[in-house]
């Protein structure tokens, strides 16, 4: 029996710009180019990643769209903030993943490679609710990463060692 893990979409109002910029005048605060990069980087295409990461694919100080590595961070903020972003802890760094117009889900992480594989389980969804019942405790979202080894590093390891390999 085969079961579809995959996350499917959810539909919004507004584009992740959109939304950013509605978020900047509830505030009071402009929309800088600096800010357009990032927003336009960011949701580019969906990847988690980290601050170190983004930084290292905008264009470098002198260049046309340079951003500052504390803007980025001040931003990154920012977006977490105005809900486009979700912000979590891995292995001591912060990593980011889109949070709007992605359903709730969840993590396998690999512990050799660091690759993040997103699934989404109505099983997990139904124990959740469950145990919030049987607790009385209204479930508001959960985050779960389960850790281990991928595939393609289990067959990495199997692959018998060379002699240059053992150095």
């Amino acid at each position: 029996m085969s079961q579809d893990y995959s996350l499917g979409s959810v539909q919004t109002a507004l584009t992740p710009q959109e939304r950013f910029e509605e978020y900047l005048q509830s505030r009071g605060m402009r929309n800088t180019d600096q800010r357009r990069v990032l927003i336009e980087r960011v949701f580019s295409s969906h990847d988690h990643f980290d601050a170190d990461s983004l930084i290292e694919q905008l264009p470098r100080k002198g260049e046309d769209g340079y951003v500052s590595r504390p803007t980025v961070y001040r931003t990154l903020a920012e977006f977490v903030d105005a809900g486009l972003l979700r912000k979590f802890e891995l292995d001591g760094r912060a990593v980011y993943e889109h949070d709007y117009g992605y359903p709730q889900h969840d993590h396998l992480y690999c512990t050799q490679c660091q690759k993040l594989i997103e699934f989404k389980s109505d099983e997990l969804m139904q124990l959740r609710e469950q145990v919030g019942r049987a607790h009385d405790f209204r479930v508001t979202g959960h985050r779960l990463i389960i850790n281990g080894v991928c595939g393609d590093c289990r067959r990495q390891s199997r692959r018998p060692k060379r002699k240059q390999d053992l150095i």
